[in-house]
């Protein structure tokens, strides 16, 4: 079975593959800067030893999320307008 191609207007082309490319970018986080931000969660709330590595995730995704100009998605994705 064949399958059609997707179509795409370039306009919209053009604007994902520039969301493309800064996600891509905030995934480049290197090691040190990584490794900084879980010592700065850790050392922020000391008070609740349970949840240090949750603090940790927590500060590294949104740390990744702000990189890529993400906000929090409280619903489903909606459809690009054109």
């Amino acid at each position: 079975k064949t399958h059609d191609e997707a179509a795409i207007c370039w306009t919209c082309h053009q604007r994902l593959q520039a969301r493309v490319d800064v996600l891509e970018a905030a995934l480049h986080m290197d090691l040190k800067e990584a490794a900084q931000v879980i010592y700065d969660a850790v050392w922020a709330d000391t008070s609740d030893s349970t949840k240090t590595y949750q603090n940790a995730a927590r500060a590294l995704l949104g740390e990744l999320r702000k990189r890529a100009g993400l906000s929090l998605v409280l619903g489903r994705m909606q459809p690009l307008a054109h």
